[in-house]
């Protein structure tokens, strides 16, 4: 039998990164800060939609009905005021219900505003009891620093490490990222920083079960809220004096390397600064896996070219499209689909959808629209091929293209002229031409909700950068309600 010391190993290197850059490093970039501004708008947009939604509103409130919580923090487009850890729940729930927020893709993908659901109901749960004890309350600045950091922490780790090869969902970094910042949003100390940070990677984590056929369903919509609720309670138990694992990465055998990674340490390409933030994707036009975005704008070209020729859909013999491997690897998919969730990751379902409608929105994926025959029709003459320079370039930092080809071959032989599109409206590239856009979402989100009154209130104090960050966050919240 071999000796084991019960020395208390160093922490992990990954672990004192991470706490030394939250509490250390100073962000800069102005860029990165217009674009967190951006950012928070568009993903409570997107919150204040999903509400339209029954399946996703039925999960929402606190979990004993009725409860209030003095001083809690409240669900925008809601009536709720709750504790931090259930209002990260609803607020990340309604974040994410859509597939609309923003997105990161590298070795692993996510949706880093995911965050948000933790950070501003910590926020407005502090500034609230701030308040009630005559102390001042959080700015909306303070939320942007969290967003801009929680960004990065998740989406550096990202670039070189994939959970998902593994079988972890990415949603495993909402939950590191969420619980770096929620702890300096409440002030740890940096030993217990360290251990809320521990505490996170030796959590449980969620499996991609839900993601893939022929599971996928609709936890994948309310994931991330799990998991930024719970970086929100893990960051509270901290507060408390709980002890950390320092070693809970390297531990031999009992370590997350040797456990869930196939023993592969964590490879990093770079250090933490604010390069995420400044480079996410949004989702402007389509609520659609990214992947298949620029596959989506492609559709809609089309879609229009066929009308100026007389043309339908039904006209349509075959549809190559030229992707991505990522592209192949998550959303190719064949035979029935079973529910929205399903739908929203099938590339071949958010092609057909446009060339037959000309649009693609979140009631696409709905049964009545699904039940219609022609988009299994089209989805049958669809063939899929990597183009391996495609796949390059998805990977490439200075690129970080998603592209996608379509060619369109008629009944009558006519091929049409390939549509390529290589990045989205969303992509860092077409930031002037896609910002006024996000604007335009986020003005129609929040009619959705409010009174023109109480939307010009909320377009006042939030389009303007400055006057936003100056804002209590709880009176921000307040007009959000």
């Amino acid at each position: 039998m071999s000796y084991v010391s019960n020395e208390r190993p160093p922490v992990d290197k990954v672990i004192t990164g991470i706490v030394n850059y939250v509490l250390d490093y100073e962000i800069k970039n102005e860029l990165a800060w217009e674009t967190a501004h951006y950012c928070l708008l568009d993903t409570l947009g997107c919150g204040l939609e999903a509400l339209t939604y029954p399946a996703c509103t039925k999960l929402l409130g606190p979990i004993v009905p009725g409860t209030i919580v003095p001083n809690g923090a409240k669900v925008p487009g809601t009536s709720f005021q709750l504790d931090p850890v259930q209002a990260a729940f609803n607020i990340g729930t309604i974040i994410r219900w859509l597939d609309f927020n923003d997105t990161w893709l590298a070795a692993e993908w996510g949706h880093p505003s995911d965050n948000l659901g933790g950070i501003l109901a910590t926020a407005d749960w502090l500034s609230r009891t701030a308040i009630a004890n005559g102390k001042p309350p959080l700015t909306m600045k303070a939320v942007l620093d969290a967003m801009i950091r929680a960004h990065e922490i998740q989406g550096v780790m990202a670039l070189e490490n994939s959970f998902n090869r593994v079988g972890l969902d990415h949603v495993l970094l909402v939950k590191l990222a969420s619980t770096a910042v929620v702890g300096k949003l409440i002030g740890l100390t940096r030993d217990e920083l360290i251990n809320a940070i521990s505490l996170a990677f030796v959590d449980g984590h969620s499996l991609r079960t839900y993601r893939h056929s022929p599971n996928t369903g609709s936890r994948k919509s309310w994931a991330a809220g799990d998991a930024t609720s719970r970086a929100v309670r893990l960051a509270l138990i901290a507060q408390t004096g709980e002890m950390g694992y320092p070693s809970v990465l390297t531990a031999t055998t009992w370590g997350f390397y040797d456990v869930l990674f196939k023993g592969k340490a964590f490879t990093f390409q770079r250090d933490y600064g604010s390069y995420v933030m400044e480079n996410v994707l949004f989702k402007i036009s389509f609520p659609a896996e990214f992947h298949s975005q620029t596959g989506v704008e492609a559709a809609m070209t089309l879609h229009k070219q066929l009308k100026a020729l007389g043309k339908t859909a039904n006209d349509i013999k075959k549809i190559s499209i030229r992707t991505h491997e990522a592209a192949i690897r998550i959303i190719d998919k064949k035979g029935p689909l079973h529910n929205p969730a399903d739908r929203d990751h099938c590339i071949q379902y958010m092609i057909a959808v446009p060339l037959i409608f000309g649009r693609l929105t979140a009631a696409d994926y709905e049964d009545h629209i699904a039940a219609d025959p022609r988009i299994d029709i089209l989805r049958d003459k669809m063939v899929l091929h990597e183009d391996i320079q495609f796949s390059k370039d998805y990977h490439d930092p200075e690129k970080r293209s998603i592209a996608n080809a379509l060619t369109l071959e008629l009944a009558d032989g006519t091929v049409l002229p390939e549509v390529i599109v290589e990045y989205p409206i969303g992509h860092r590239r077409r930031r002037e031409e896609g910002i006024p856009v996000l604007v335009e979402k986020y003005k129609t989100n929040l009619a959705r909700k409010f009174s023109v009154k109480q939307q010009q209130t909320v377009l006042h104090a939030s389009l303007d950068y400055k006057r936003l960050t100056a804002l209590p966050v709880n009176e921000f919240v307040d007009m959000m309600v």
